[in-house]
């Protein structure tokens, strides 16, 4: 899981079409072969096992990648960027969840690719906000939604229309739009072939769950609870907090019985002293929410 020395990769020299012609090859998991390779990889760290759920997902960060073309950067390192957010996923799946490894796989995909962009353009190394980060994802569609599909500087109205839209003042839409400005590749070119059926560009992008601007309302959504979670376990004291962490928030879950030994208290104390703690913390966080305005009394 370390590296991609058994996988294929996307070449930039005009290997593209041929990576994905490639990787379809590799055959989609039913639901029940899924959960056992998940479990042969959690129990047992068989890298079979991982190869073959990270390469039958391979489609999948190849498409989401698609949908972040046009910010100046090699598709063939987007996609590598993907396949990491892919192998990052299979790594950490938990099969007893109850979902699917593509439903998991998706947020670690786009996370990936979307750190590898910001990583790569200079003017979001200084510290950007949430709203700029948003406005550099989504200022295309934003163009494409009201009509302003020229390429050069937007006019006056079409600019206070987006700052609007997304949040940002004019002078950041008129900057990330001279930034952003350049040709993208044509959406009908041909991409790969596959016997007698041919595929474009868009036949890649065509996916309505990638959504760079709800991708970014959930990250942000996702860091302000961590930030209320961190700030409300604060509340509880020590012991509660250990059990409810190692309860919980840890990865691998102690057992009722494992913490009864470590405090010597029965096992159902345990169990009284975790759901209490969980409910001071649900309280806790909901006051929270409320004093700084995320969420109303009602």
């Amino acid at each position: 899981m370390s590296n991609y020395a058994n996988l294929p990769a996307p070449s930039p020299e005009g290997g593209l079409n041929r990576y994905l012609q490639e990787i379809r090859k590799f055959p989609m998991l039913e639901p029940e072969e899924e959960y056992m390779l998940a479990k042969r990889w959690a129990e047992e760290q068989d890298a079979q096992a991982a190869h073959k759920m990270v390469t039958s997902h391979l489609r999948l960060a190849a498409k989401i990648a698609m949908g972040y073309r046009g910010y100046g950067l090699p598709q063939a390192e987007v996609i590598s960027e993907a396949n990491v957010g892919l192998m990052q996923a299979v790594k950490r799946f938990d099969p007893e969840k109850g979902f699917r490894l593509a439903t998991y796989a998706m947020w670690w995909i786009r996370a990936s690719i979307q750190e590898y962009i910001l990583r790569s353009w200079s003017l979001v190394k200084m510290g950007t906000t949430s709203a700029q980060k948003k406005l550099f994802f989504n200022l295309r569609k934003a163009k494409s939604k009201i009509g302003a599909l020229e390429d050069g500087d937007l006019r006056p109205e079409n600019v206070k229309q987006i700052a609007t839209d997304l949040g940002v003042t004019e002078d950041e839409v008129i900057s990330m739009n001279r930034r952003l400005s350049g040709g993208d590749a044509s959406l009908n070119a041909m991409v790969a072939s596959d016997g007698d059926s041919a595929m474009e560009w868009q036949d890649w992008l065509e996916d309505e769950d990638a959504d760079q601007a709800a991708d970014y309302e959930e990250r942000d959504e996702l860091e302000t609870r961590r930030e209320l979670l961190f700030e409300a376990m604060q509340g509880l004291n020590d012991r509660e907090r250990d059990i409810l962490t190692q309860r919980r928030l840890s990865d691998e879950v102690s057992t009722l019985e494992d913490l009864s030994a470590q405090y010597d208290v029965s096992r159902e104390r345990i169990r009284q002293i975790e759901v209490r703690a969980f409910e001071k913390l649900q309280l806790r966080m909901r006051e929270l929410a409320m004093e700084k305005g995320l969420m109303t009394a009602s």
